[in-house]
């Protein structure tokens, strides 16, 4: 069956394969005008500046001193909320600042630039038998980037990066660089990281490793009434369970109530001599090929969903290292289309609302006619130590990623939609991740985040010239209850 279905999907592969490819842009646009990767709402910026050596970047912040024009700051533009831009500002690109600037075996910590990515550590510390201990789901982001929205993996062990934080330079808006960490500026420590890049420079950060260890995957398949109660006695309740991540139906047949867990559980401490290669990632114009056939048609949501079930279902076991099993670099879910784009949101729920969330979601969703090609799932342990700290609670996470139309129309049909989801998010006492879109309202960010206001009050005490900004700040650290 397992041989039937791969030949099926390679015969549509091969006689469509221009399918997958034909979404490219050819469009030319201003120098300066920017984007994040959903392209929705460009911006003009003043300049860009992709700084390689410390002293340029701290010659960019004084120049905006002294010409009085705000900064803002990216990496990889993952976010979608306006965290990197904001017009007629100087653009600090941080992709070139990314060296490896110490590694402690021993102690189990490294010392990166901001601009270094998870790739970029995971092959230094790989042949040293350590790993990462926590970063999204891809290798590809900016660990700068990935403090400023502090996210969150699959390591059912670890919260949110916060938690693997030892230390980090800032540069203020005056120009000064201090060390950053729990016991010097405390109050920096718990704004910075989950503060999208609103009190200054990230300029290196140390981060705690763990060891490398040999996992085997493992696949159940369940209905979404029976997953909250699966978690719990199976992966929480065996420390041998690592990593974990569940997907939830897309197909119309099966819609928000069939799902898949997958589990990475450790089978050696250590991990042996072939099996430490970090290899390209497989199978991406096929992965590619099949998500866009999900992205447009509903018989395509019906095909990926059986097929990733018979796979699922057939397939041997995965023995591989942690290392590999945090690596994957999700290109086949890069997408450019002049006529539509791809959104992620992402709301966390206490486990024991999980069920009445997603039955409020599948009748927003069917409400609005919302084309959602793909909803994870991920288990996130309870963690205040950001200011604006997400995991209030033992979370579930969701993720849905939505496909929808450049033009007025859908933008407004997301917006209203979007609003009614933070809505549910408000009734089940969960938030939502501030790293996407601005359609919550001012006063829905601030019921869900009940610390922004003083948040944000910190902001100004920080950086009183409002030096560093952006358009998440400019929507909610301002007084617009829209």
């Amino acid at each position: 069956m397992k041989r039937l279905a791969m030949t099926v999907l390679t015969i549509i592969f091969i006689c469509t394969f221009f399918f997958s490819i034909s979404y490219k842009t050819t469009k030319k646009e201003s120098e300066w005008l920017v984007h994040d990767v959903s392209r929705l709402f460009p911006v003009q910026v003043k300049e860009i500046l992709k700084g390689e050596e410390e002293h340029a970047i701290i010659a960019a912040v004084k120049k905006a001193n002294d010409q009085n024009i705000p900064v803002s700051i990216a990496g990889k533009r993952h976010s979608q909320g306006g965290h990197i831009f904001y017009r007629d500002a100087l653009l600090l690109d941080m992709t070139s600042y990314n060296k490896i600037l110490d590694f402690n075996e021993k102690e189990k910590t490294i010392r990166v630039q901001s601009g270094a990515t998870w790739a970029d550590i995971q092959q230094h510390v790989n042949p040293y038998g350590l790993s990462v201990k926590v970063m999204q789901s891809s290798n590809i982001f900016t660990v700068g980037g990935s403090l400023s929205v502090n996210a969150h993996g699959r390591d059912v062990r670890y919260g949110p990066l916060i938690e693997t934080v030892n230390s980090f330079r800032l540069l203020k808006a005056d120009g000064e660089i201090i060390e950053v960490s729990r016991t010097k500026e405390p109050e920096l420590f718990s704004l910075v990281i989950g503060g999208y890049g609103l009190f200054g420079v990230i300029l290196d950060v140390e981060l705690q490793l763990t060891n490398n260890t040999l996992l085997e995957t493992e696949h159940h398949h369940l209905a979404y009434t029976e997953y909250v109660e699966y978690v719990k006695r199976t992966v929480l309740a065996d420390s041998a369970y690592h990593l974990h991540i569940a997907r939830l139906s897309t197909a119309p047949s099966s819609f928000l109530t069939d799902m898949y867990a997958i589990n990475y559980k450790q089978i050696q401490s250590a991990v042996p001599k072939e099996y430490l290669a970090l290899p390209e990632e497989k199978w991406v114009r096929r992965n590619k090929f099949l998500f866009g056939l999900a992205r447009k048609y509903d018989w395509g949501k019906e095909l990926l969903w059986n097929i990733q079930g018979k796979l699922y279902a057939e397939e041997e076991s995965a023995v591989l290292s942690r290392n590999n099993a945090m690596r994957p670099d999700i290109q086949f879910l890069d997408y450019t289309s002049e006529q539509d784009t791809d959104i992620l949101q992402e709301y966390f729920i206490p486990m024991d609302a999980f069920v009445p969330f997603v039955n409020d979601l599948r009748s927003i969703f069917n409400k609005h006619d919302l084309n959602v090609f793909n909803v994870t799932v991920r288990y996130v342990p309870k963690n205040t130590e950001a200011a604006l700290s997400y995991s209030t609670d033992e979370m579930l996470a969701l993720v849905p990623i939505f496909n929808h139309g450049f033009n007025t129309n859908d933008i407004e049909t997301i917006k209203k939609a979007t609003k009614e989801m933070v809505d549910a998010v408000q009734k089940y006492k969960g938030t939502y991740y501030l790293t996407y879109q601005l359609y919550p309202t001012s006063g829905q960010m601030k019921a869900v985040y009940p610390k922004a206001n003083e948040f944000f009050a910190k902001k100004k005490q920080w950086d009183p010239d409002e030096r560093f900004m952006n358009q998440f700040y400019e929507r909610y650290g301002r007084d617009d209850e829209t």
